[in-house]
């Protein structure tokens, strides 16, 4: 008994062994363990194609017009006639100077102007009579020209006591409060006007950078970019959603950094762009034709250099070896590595180990396109239900649910 007990034993153990090397010979290399389906990837299949050349550079925001509010008379503030932080409107007034003094001196210069005018009408008929010299007579219309310059001063003194807005923008800090006294020997400044809608980005570019395009523009490798077309990007690396346009491009080279100012408009309606903003602008180069671009987060780093993981017919991943150039956007240009029709993993890298098997999956898949409903068919008359037959004597009833 004890001998076919161990026999049995050995039988089975034997059995268990076998079907496990079938299993371990069936298993393909590589392969998720315990017969898991293999992980999904998102790929882009690359091509050459255009792109245009970009090149991200640090700037800084600056107003597109900044006005220095001063006083033009000196006197007493009376009154601050706007909220600070505030939108206002060219030619509304800001502050108030006390303009007792200047009314009063307005009123003896319109004075001292009506007589002399009326002196110089008395003197027209004298002096055709001969009653008053040429002389005398000249002497009155010099008066008479003197009165009327000292009014129209006057006039513009008594109409600088009210402070305007020269210009449309965001108002700042109110720099005098009521009871200080400006303007006294010096334009004293009241407040500061920005207008940010647009807005300016200053930024600077390479010389020798410039001079390497217009070098390949000129051999035929590149183009220059059929849109002048400005992209902002902030400092938490989201893209601002407005484009812009470039304005201005220094013709000379600065001698102390060797680069070459430039200057875009962005508009800015919300305001989410304020002067002394550091920036980073992403404007095109060049354009370039039949040229492969990555995603960046395809590119991985290595201390071999820069590669890109692959998937192959089969499914395979395999690391790929590349070298990149410039931008295009938010794109690496490749110049070496791929030719084109390689399948590119870009989302799901974690997932693919050099050699394992992976589902790939298109990173833009076609939007699917829901088909058209067909007609619908005539639905058939239900049939009459039919009376269901007395049961047997004895037989058990059957129960419908």
């Amino acid at each position: 008994m004890e001998r076919s007990s161990f026999v049995f034993t050995v039988g089975a153990l034997a059995v268990a062994l076998s079907l496990a090397a079938c299993g371990h010979k069936d298993k393909p290399a590589g392969g998720p363990p315990g017969g898991m389906p293999p992980a999904e990837v998102s790929v882009l299949i690359v091509n050459k194609g255009s792109a245009t050349l970009t090149q991200d550079l640090p700037g800084r925001l600056e107003a597109y017009r900044t006005a220095q509010v001063r006083a033009r008379v000196d006197g007493i503030i009376e009154k601050r006639l706007f909220a600070e932080g505030s939108d206002v409107k060219a030619g509304s007034t800001l502050f108030q100077i006390d303009a007792r003094n200047y009314r009063a001196a307005y009123d003896a210069a319109k004075a001292d102007a009506e007589v002399a005018r009326q002196t110089v009408q008395r003197y027209q008929p004298l002096l055709e009579a001969k009653a008053v010299s040429q002389q005398e007579y000249d002497q009155a219309v010099a008066r008479q020209r003197m009165a009327e310059a000292a009014l129209a001063r006057a006039t513009i003194d008594n109409e600088n006591t009210r402070v305007p807005a020269p210009i449309s923008g965001r108002v700042g800090r109110a720099l005098v409060t009521e009871g200080a006294l400006v303007g006294h020997g010096e334009a004293t400044q009241l407040t500061t006007i920005e207008q940010v809608d647009p807005i300016y980005v200053n930024f600077t570019q390479s010389g020798a950078e410039a001079m390497r395009l217009r070098k390949s523009v000129r051999a035929g490798h590149l183009k220059y970019p059929a849109t002048t077309r400005v992209e902002l990007v902030l400092e938490d690396g989201s893209v601002y959603q407005l484009p812009g346009k470039m304005k201005f491009a220094d013709l000379a080279v600065d001698p102390a950094t060797g680069s070459v100012s430039l200057r875009a408009e962005f508009p800015n309606p919300h305001y989410d762009l304020l002067p002394g903003m550091f920036v980073t602008v992403r404007f095109p180069q060049a354009a370039a034709d039949s040229v492969i671009s990555i995603p960046q987060r395809a590119v991985l780093a290595s201390p071999q250099g820069q590669m890109v993981m692959v998937v192959d017919a089969q499914g395979k991943v395999s690391p790929r070896p590349i070298k990149t150039g410039s931008m295009a956007g938010s794109d690496f240009i490749v110049t070496e590595g791929l030719q084109g029709g390689e399948q590119v993993i870009v989302d799901g890298l974690q997932k693919a180990r050099p050699d394992s098997v992976v589902k790939p999956v298109p990173l833009n898949p076609p939007a699917a396109t829901a088909p058209t409903p067909a007609p619908a068919a005539p639905q058939p008359a239900k049939p009459e239900p039919v009376p269901a037959a007395p049961a047997k004597p004895g037989a058990a009833a059957k129960i419908t649910s």
